[in-house]
């Protein structure tokens, strides 16, 4: 979808809008939301942000999911001026930017390349979502000039409901919830999200959390990335931390079914020395920890919106 046609759906009689979910665990699904609560979600990010009319905000990611889309209605809704330019893996603009949002690969990508480094510094607010912010690139972050935020949300949420800051004397693991919105925990630890003035009733998610008294919590993994290996419950994303300062070439975590274990980890990974990729896996991880097969590809599967996609990397195995 392009920009225009996306303002003259949001500008039409409907009160809905179309949306896709982003596809991280399966497929894409569709579902309709409505216009006020979009408008809602903008109001309370450049609220909480300290955005106001003028501000100029950075359009970078397609209109065919929920963030791209967010970014233009919180452009039409608080009166920032839209900047808008191609939507591809490393993107370009020029001069400072107030608000700018950006998926990790997007922000590896210009982390990477010098003037892309420096374009990013002169972002005032940096907001990332759709993916784990991996420490390195969170050690990278800490030192810049402005704020950056890691974003948890969901299409369901309309885009992001917690931030936590990346860089500055607050820097920390643990989302602050916007106002307004109440956090619970299911038999799982899974969180259970109230935003009404986003979502109509509890919305159960996947991600198991962990809550402090003070309404901050943070995220441990998607409970459909558990794997249970021989009775015991293993989180991809923790096997996938203990090894991200060690693997230098991009790599995932899945898991598949075992005739003897009933699951068990494997891994993809850039590196085309698998052995070596072996040696630190058993020097790295407790011992039921290890995968048990590793796979080498040219590059790691990815969903449209940059998420991880164990699925599709699980069938490389099967």
């Amino acid at each position: 979808m392009d920009l225009q046609s996306f303002i003259a759906q949001w500008h039409d009689a409907s009160p809905t809008l179309l949306v896709h979910t982003s596809g991280s665990t399966g497929s894409p699904k569709p579902m309709l939301v409505e216009k006020r609560r979009m408008q809602a979600s903008a109001r309370i990010t450049c609220r909480f942000l300290g955005l106001h009319e003028g501000d100029s905000a950075l359009l970078c990611m397609p209109l065919d999911y929920i963030a791209g889309k967010m970014m233009v209605v919180r452009a039409l809704t608080c009166g920032l001026r839209l900047v808008s330019v191609e939507p591809k893996g490393t993107p370009e603009w020029d001069g400072a930017i107030d608000l700018a949002a950006m998926v990790p690969l997007q922000v590896y990508n210009l982390l990477n390349d010098p003037s892309g480094r420096q374009r990013l510094r002169q972002v005032r607010h940096l907001i990332i979502g759709g993916g784990a912010v991996h420490d390195d690139m969170a050690r990278q972050l800490a030192s810049f000039p402005n704020h950056v935020w890691s974003t948890y949300g969901m299409t369901e949420t309309l885009s992001h409901i917690a931030l936590r800051p990346l860089n500055g004397p607050d820097a920390s693991p643990w989302y602050t919830p916007f106002q307004g919105v109440t956090l619970a925990q299911d038999a799982d630890g899974c969180l259970v999200i109230d935003a009404p003035a986003v979502h109509d009733g509890p919305l159960q998610t996947n991600d198991i959390a962990e809550l402090r008294p003070d309404g901050r919590f943070r995220i441990l993994g998607r409970r459909d990335n558990v794997c249970c290996s021989g009775g015991i419950k293993i989180q991809i994303e923790q096997v996938e931390q203990l090894l991200q300062p060690h693997l230098a070439q991009p790599f995932l975590v899945s898991k598949t079914p075992d005739d003897r274990l009933g699951e068990q980890l494997v891994l993809l990974t850039q590196d085309a020395d698998l052995d070596a990729v072996r040696r630190i896996c058993r020097d790295v991880l407790p011992r039921y920890w290890q995968p048990r097969r590793f796979l080498h590809v040219d590059a790691i599967p990815l969903t449209d919106t940059g998420k991880p996609a164990r699925a599709q990397a699980a069938a490389l195995f099967l």
